[in-house]
């Protein structure tokens, strides 16, 4: 069993936990437990990887979506995702980070069957969720949970469920330019029409290449906006055409101006949650 790594803020209001190297390719795992009742607030949206957050501490989560205002124990959140705000009070949470391309292998459906909304975990695996959460909260350690979400993960794992390789290539090069690929030129080089490549891509990653490579460029532009870099100067880098270009592409995946954005990360939980995605995961898959 791998080591893990915990940190806890000087203030004592949150703990974060990690291990120490990544699970598998395409896959990363995190811990935080709301050590002081401070409080869980996050906005879930506009991430290139498909994200499960379990609550173990027996508080429930508040999660408002496309569909309303819901009491969920955790749930999955596809790429299709619109904004999705969550809520409780002294979490205690795994949340793992899986791309779309192992998601269409582990978890039983496409991603393209997640749709807008926070999928609850037990419409997605019934009792078996519910067991997943009684045996995270009787786990003493973060170890214990994490090797846990694993095994739980892996009994439904189907590796002969697997996109096309031609669908596995073009999501690949879409990572890999940060979204600034032009479509057309993706389908050629991977002997593919437009429209064969569109379907194949919506049903099997959850997203039509263009909508993955709008939101793979959105995810760069998200890292420079938190790390101070000026809106215009993100815009020129990440590729669009203008600043205006970059404000349409952030309200329509975070529902907000890039100027909120990043005040959006300044509570604890979010700014902390995401650092440590960088410093235990290191972006598996651009997890986002």
């Amino acid at each position: 069993m791998g080591s893990v790594d915990v940190e806890r803020r000087s203030d004592g209001d949150w703990e974060f936990a990690g291990p120490a190297a990544v699970m598998t390719p395409g896959t990363g795992i995190i811990g935080y437990r709301d050590a002081a009742g401070a409080g869980l607030d996050l906005r879930v949206a506009g991430a290139a990887s498909v994200t499960v957050l379990i609550e173990f501490g027996d508080r429930d989560l508040r999660v408002d979506d496309a569909f309303g205002s819901r009491t969920l124990g955790g749930f999955v959140a596809g790429l299709p995702i619109e904004a999705v705000r969550v809520r409780a009070a002294r979490a205690a949470c795994v949340e793992v980070r899986l791309s779309p391309v192992r998601a269409y292998s582990l978890l039983g459906v496409s991603p393209a069957e997640l749709g807008r909304g926070a999928v609850d975990l037990e419409d997605l695996w019934g009792a078996r969720a519910r067991r997943l959460r009684a045996q995270l909260a009787s786990a003493p350690t973060w170890d214990d949970r994490f090797a846990i979400t694993r095994s739980f993960l892996a009994h439904g794992d189907r590796p002969t469920r697997t996109p096309d390789p031609e669908v596995l290539a073009g999501w690949s090069r879409i990572l890999s330019t940060g979204g600034q690929v032009r479509i057309g030129a993706l389908a050629a080089s991977l002997g593919w029409s437009h429209k064969r490549l569109w379907a194949r891509f919506e049903s099997q990653i959850g997203l039509t290449p263009k909508r993955a490579a709008m939101l793979v460029r959105f995810r760069s532009a998200v890292d420079e906006l938190l790390a101070g870099t000026p809106a215009a100067e993100v815009a020129a880098a990440c590729g669009y055409t203008d600043q205006a270009h970059l404000c349409r592409d952030v309200s329509a995946f975070a529902d907000q101006t890039p100027g909120a954005l990043v005040p959006a990360y300044l509570p604890t939980i979010a700014r902390d949650r995401y650092r440590a995605w960088g410093r235990f995961v290191q972006r598996p898959a651009n997890a986002g």
